[in-house]
């Protein structure tokens, strides 16, 4: 029969085995045998504090483990991991007493449960405990309202909503009115910004909770993040500012949803908690990188591979060699990138769907957005046609990205007519994008897509059609910035680079070279990047005429071709050197 009331066994096991290390292994450096640590493990016999603090020393917890280990001869109710508040909380019970202790440390017992199961990345066993502890507290709605919080950090399918969350989250809003107490006020807004977060996952009205759409979210966001006090608890402000930012993200630019990673990374930092601290980090390194700072970004990104080897946790590291792969990519080391694109990542994701850690069209459309950049970077787009890649695009297309990124490819694999077609019918949708978020790199695609058909030549009508609405909504995102796609999955270019081609569509190559100047800032820390920028400056360059243009435009299209060939980008280098045979073709 199990005893154990802390979570040390789970915790260790997890620790054990993410160390590589067997049960006799450990049990040799602590001094104890293996079947009584095999018992610890499994909860059936309680750790002393002299063992706890032995195996923490040995697997390197840095004070975890010893924290979960009571003193001998108590049962307290189990203590958080560092960082990690598990609240007493307490409702009035009938004629103003709360519920009963067994009861209450019972509750806290399953929520520590299932904040280390999160923390391990077993998100399948979370939700057991988190919805064990919900059912437990029934007739104490505060107690109810701090269970289905934890179980509203989940991951959710993106461009999904989680209707049957959301209901439980109104229902937990609905239980706490009239509670005027200071914890209920915070409990209410840890709801309503995760409540916000859900309803803004939909990408359109057609993947909405009814009438509730993404707009609707994000304006509940913006309300709450307005009620949200100063100078109030560190762990309210830490769960309204990480799900809030969520929500807003694809209504707020992206220089305010960076001063919101900000304020989220002084607060977490101050909480210390883990789970917010890791929220924290990745928040700022995706604004970073959305404001076009590389190498702020890079900074960001080694203390997250920090935080991921300290936690341990399998999530941590997925979305940490996402992160890598993202850099890899946007640099050039195609080959790293591919290791992890083609070798590594299937096995997390099988690793993780077979547990039901999160949602596995999360990992896939990750994967997958990597694997179409490569394929693109390294112009072996027809690829995508000839594999499964294809078909996973075409089963995501009610994500507009999807619909922008297979229309690219085939114009940029010699079916012109077809991904015209398809260009057109993407946008037709352009005005009911949101104004920032993932409609930015679905825009900036589309923009490649007509630098595509304006190459080619003989789509004068459909660009015609399409460059007016398109230089429209991207205009608030001209300068500095690069386009992101995913959270975070790929460096789509420079906003610039896409209005520049986008001008030079229009016939404006003048237009097109001031754009083009203000990319070559963010691209400068990308060769590829670069590479592909010269070749639309000799273009523009060609187009503009004037004296000197040729030799200019020459000497940028050497420049691109030698980049190109320097990083296997074979679509690049053809396409330079093609136009350095035509003199004067732009």
């Amino acid at each position: 029969m199990a005893i154990e009331h802390d979570g040390f066994g789970a915790e260790l096991r997890r620790r054990r085995i993410a160390a590589g290390m067997s049960l006799s292994e450990l049990a040799g450096k602590v001094y104890c045998s293996r079947s009584f640590l095999s018992r610890v493990e499994n909860g059936r016999r309680r750790a002393s504090l002299e063992l706890a603090q032995l195996c923490d020393e040995v697997l390197g917890a840095k004070g975890a483990l010893a924290g979960l280990a009571p003193p001998p001869g108590t049962d307290t109710p189990p203590r958080p991991v560092r960082g990690e508040t598990v609240r007493l909380v307490k409702s009035p019970g009938k004629n103003g007493r709360s519920a009963p202790a067994q009861e209450r440390a019972e509750f806290l017992r399953l929520l520590r449960r299932g904040d280390l199961s999160h923390a391990a990345g077993e998100m399948r066993e979370a939700e057991r405990h988190y919805t064990a502890a919900y059912r437990g507290a029934a007739g104490d709605p505060r107690a109810q309202a701090e269970a289905v919080i934890r179980l509203a950090r989940r991951w959710s399918d993106p461009g999904q909503v989680d209707r049957e969350l959301l209901q439980s989250i109104k229902g937990c809003l609905a239980a706490l009115e009239g509670d005027n107490g200071s914890e209920a006020a915070g409990l209410r807004l840890r709801l309503e910004a995760h409540l916000a977060k859900k309803m803004a996952l939909a990408v359109s009205q057609d993947t909405a909770a009814g009438l509730a759409g993404p707009a609707e979210g994000a304006r509940l966001a913006e309300d709450t993040l307005r009620r949200l006090p100063e100078d109030g608890d560190d762990e309210v402000r830490c769960e309204v500012l990480t799900e809030c930012r969520w929500a807003r993200y694809d209504f707020m630019s992206a220089p305010d949803s960076l001063d919101l990673s900000e304020r989220l990374r002084e607060t977490a930092a101050r909480h210390d908690s883990a789970y917010f601290r890791g929220e924290a980090l990745m928040a700022v390194a995706i604004d970073q990188l959305r404001n076009g700072r590389i190498f702020s970004a890079l900074a960001t990104a080694n203390q997250y591979r920090k935080h991921a080897a300290d936690t341990q946790s399998v999530l941590a590291r997925w979305q940490r060699h996402t992160l890598d792969a993202l850099l890899d990519l946007w640099h050039g080391r195609f080959g790293a990138a591919a290791e992890w694109i083609f070798v590594e990542s299937p096995k997390f994701i099988e690793l993780l769907r077979a547990d039901y850690a999160v949602p596995a069209d999360n990992l896939t459309q990750t994967r997958l957005g990597q694997a179409y950049w490569l394929l693109r970077q390294q112009g072996r787009l027809a690829e995508l046609f000839t594999s499964d890649l294809a078909g996973d695009v075409e089963r995501h297309a009610y994500f507009p990205v999807w619909r922008a990124g297979l229309a690219l490819a085939l114009c940029e694999t010699g079916q012109h007519a077809e991904g015209a077609d398809l260009f057109l019918g993407c946008v037709a949708d352009v005005d009911r994008f949101p104004p920032s978020g993932w409609a930015v790199p679905a825009l900036v695609l589309l923009a490649e897509g007509c630098a595509a058909l304006d190459l080619e030549g003989g789509f004068e009508a459909e660009l015609a059609q399409a460059v007016p609405s398109l230089r429209a909504r991207l205009a608030p995102h001209d300068g500095g910035q690069i386009a992101l796609g995913g959270w975070p999955t790929v460096l789509v270019g420079p906003t610039a680079r896409a209005c520049g081609l986008l001008a030079l569509a229009a016939g404006e190559p003048e237009t097109a070279l001031d754009h083009f100047r203000q990319a070559a800032v963010p691209a400068r820390s990308s060769q590829p990047e670069l590479a592909g920028l010269r070749l639309a400056q000799a273009r523009a360059t060609r187009r503009a005429g004037g004296p000197g243009s040729e030799p200019h435009a020459v000497r940028l299209l050497r420049e691109a071709a030698r980049g190109a060939e320097t990083y296997g980008m074979t679509s690049l280098k053809a396409q330079s050197l093609a136009l350095l045979e035509e003199p004067g073709r732009g």
